[in-house]
């Protein structure tokens, strides 16, 4: 009997709430029970899966507002699955990481984690574009208090300023655009107005009212990502997170925005995704291009990491938008590939710091590899998975990523393998400076302790797992992806015939 989906949705936001009503290690460990248990139904949810089903699977649809058509609908698919289960293995191994630390009222510092969870998972599992929108403004809201509350004194507050007002204007527009979808698609169809991912695709708007709201909705998933030129909160916002909560940010909250586009923008506008298709591809080509420039320039280790996450969400924005299903799949894959590959990356930057007096600076870092080759051989492996060596992860997303955008855009794909060769340079500066040249005025060379390895070593060994078994999740996607692909697809002049003929 399938577990409704409201329980692992809302058990780490309620855990982390009677955690406030308790001592902090108390707290603590509810905070990772909860945590915990999500993950624990994500397994089973993979195991369950019926990747040769059709549609939603395990779906929770009650009506909730019925004057404005707003459905409680929840679902999982080849589109989420996948996505569900990294977002909740990453919270959980943070959720570990921060609970090793000392924090000021540690309750409302874990029920926040908890209800960050919560709102991540409610934003990948909402079916009803009503619902999502709830889930992802409210998803942001306990990075500000995390942020505003346990940040470095003197420039948080500036930080989460620059960061509300960005999210917020997306968050408006976004809120406008769905308002407007729901409305104007009961009127051109006379029905109620329902809010329902499948009744909103079954019924297209005309293409001029689809332009308009797809370039509301693209701007919140681009401020959210971020990427290229709506970035402008990432520096300040990533220099004043504590570490595990920068970690979860940088790995989970940019991917769902990268899944809004294909779980809404495609299926409900493809005319408007067809018709801003080179707009999108050249924004993501640009935020390969400037933010592997700038990953290989910064000595900020935490905007090396910053920098290189907006390369590759460029990289997945191009996937999504080469509008066939290699790039779908691709972009799917390598963002799983990338929450997976970020988290440990910010876990390692916390233990260089910890052995480097507290800098966090590249230049007071290095030479410890010899004196701590375990810590040397998991960070060895997170730098080849972030290049994407193959073999590692992330070569099996960005491959089909490129091989979708040579099918549709040969010019733009030729630029963009630049960018493969940029992530080398930076990411292979980062372990170079850090691990080997000289020893940093402050290093103390250790190798990780047995706490550090709980955190870590999970992390890394599911990093090689899927690196291993990338078919895995390809063949449990495919259907789902190509079906939320194939409107656009069909209307830019893509060829997913191949593809469509299978899953029939």
């Amino acid at each position: 009997m399938s577990l409704p989906l409201s329980i692992p949705l809302w058990l780490p936001a309620a855990a982390a709430f009677l955690g406030l009503f308790l001592p902090g290690v108390a707290s603590r460990a509810l905070a990772i029970a909860g945590a915990l248990g999500a993950f624990a139904w994500t397994i089973w949810a993979i195991a369950d899966f019926d990747r040769g089903a059709k549609g939603l699977q395990d779906v929770t649809d009650q009506m909730w507002i019925k004057p404005l058509g707003i459905h409680y609908k929840l679902g999982i698919d080849g589109l989420n699955l996948f996505l569900i289960a990294m977002a909740a293995f990453v919270f959980l191994m943070c959720i570990v990481w921060a609970s090793r630390r000392t924090w000021a009222n540690p309750g409302q510092f874990f029920f926040f984690f908890g209800l960050a969870e919560s709102a991540v998972l409610g934003a990948l599992m909402s079916q009803d574009l009503a619902l999502f929108v709830l889930f992802f403004d409210l998803m942001l809201i306990p990075f500000l208090f995390l942020t505003g509350i346990w940040g470095p004194q003197g420039t948080r507050v500036a930080a989460i300023t620059k960061l509300f007002i960005y999210t917020l204007v997306g968050s408006l527009l976004m809120l406008a655009a769905a308002i407007a979808t729901g409305v104007l698609v009961s009127q051109q169809t006379g029905n109620d107005i329902s809010f329902a991912f499948s009744d909103l695709a079954a019924s297209p708007l005309g293409k001029g009212s689809q332009e308009w709201i797809f370039l509301c909705f693209a701007a919140a998933f681009l401020v959210k990502m971020p990427a290229f030129p709506f970035h402008g909160w990432m520096p300040d916002g990533y220099g004043n997170m504590p570490l595990p909560v920068l970690a979860v940010f940088s790995a989970v909250l940019s991917k769902v925005a990268a899944y809004g586009f294909l779980r809404v923008v495609l299926p409900i506008f493809p005319d408007a995704s067809a018709h801003f298709q080179t707009l999108m591809l050249i924004l993501a080509l640009c935020s390969i291009l400037y933010g592997s420039a700038l990953a290989f320039t910064s000595t900020s280790t935490r905007l090396v990491l910053g920098y290189s996450s907006i390369a590759q969400l460029g990289f997945i924005i191009l996937g999504v938008f080469a509008l066939n299903s290699d790039g779908a799949q691709g972009a799917i894959l390598q963002a799983v590939n990338h929450g997976l590959v970020v988290a440990p990356a910010f876990v390692i930057v916390a233990y260089l710091a910890d052995r480097a007096g507290g800098s966090e600076d590249l230049r007071d870092m290095g030479g410890i590899a010899f004196r701590a080759p375990v810590l040397a051989g998991l960070f060895l492996i997170v730098t080849l998975a972030t290049l994407a060596m193959p073999g590692s992860s992330n070569f099996a997303g960005e491959f089909l990523i490129l091989l979708g955008v040579f099918h549709s855009q040969l010019v733009i794909s030729i630029i963009a393998f630049t960018g493969v060769g940029m992530a080398a340079v930076y990411a292979l500066r980062l372990f170079i400076r850090t691990m080997h040249n000289r020893v940093g005025p402050e290093v103390v060379s250790r190798d990780i302790t047995l706490g550090e390895g709980l955190v870590l070593v999970p992390l890394v060994a599911v990093v090689v797992l899927l690196a291993l078994v990338p078919q895995f999740a390809l063949k449990r996607g495919e259907r789902s992806i190509t079906k939320s692909v194939q409107p656009a697809a069909v209307i830019a002049g893509s060829d997913p015939t191949l593809e469509i003929t299978r899953i029939r």
